[in-house]
């Protein structure tokens, strides 16, 4: 597949080294307000073996990888993801966001999260993990729920 020609390759081109400038430019990309995200020009910037993990999965190898992502883009009729804050320390990039999942029957839910990228040896990304309060800010938009949730996370957690 032409859109991962770039992730496969042993010797990568050395262009393709990620740095604030050019992760904030494509994940703009990618997610843009005017419809579905198109993950082609950013997934050469993922290594082979990405390990992927959020509240939810694990996810291993590139393969995997753009499955989870053409499943969040299914599901939704368009995301958009807002970066507020990013900031590189040798091969770690940490980014603070807001994706809003706009769906075709549900009302919208946005969400606020923060992603950490390790970089490879060849610059591209090896690791990602997504840290979000998935079920908080759902809860939040919903006002009974919100009281019960947020109560039990004091309760238990804070």
């Amino acid at each position: 597949m032409n859109s991962r020609q770039g992730s496969k390759n042993k010797e990568p081109d050395r262009n393709l080294r990620l740095s604030v400038g050019t992760v904030k430019e494509l994940w703009t990309k990618t997610y843009n307000p005017e419809g579905k995200p198109d993950w082609s020009h950013i997934l050469p910037y993922y290594h082979p073996n990405i390990v992927f993990r959020d509240s939810i999965q694990r996810i291993e190898g590139i393969d995997e990888f753009e499955k989870m992502c053409n499943r969040l883009t299914n599901r939704c009729s368009r995301l958009v993801m807002d970066i507020h804050n990013i900031a590189q320390e040798n091969d770690i990039i940490v980014m603070e966001w807001t994706m809003t999942m706009v769906f075709r029957r549900l009302p919208n839910t946005s969400i606020q999260g923060c992603s950490r990228l390790m970089l490879g040896e060849d610059g591209r990304i090896i690791e990602q993990r997504d840290y979000y309060d998935l079920w908080g800010d759902i809860f939040d938009r919903v006002p009974v729920i919100r009281a019960i949730y947020r109560k039990f996370m004091k309760v238990f957690f804070g």
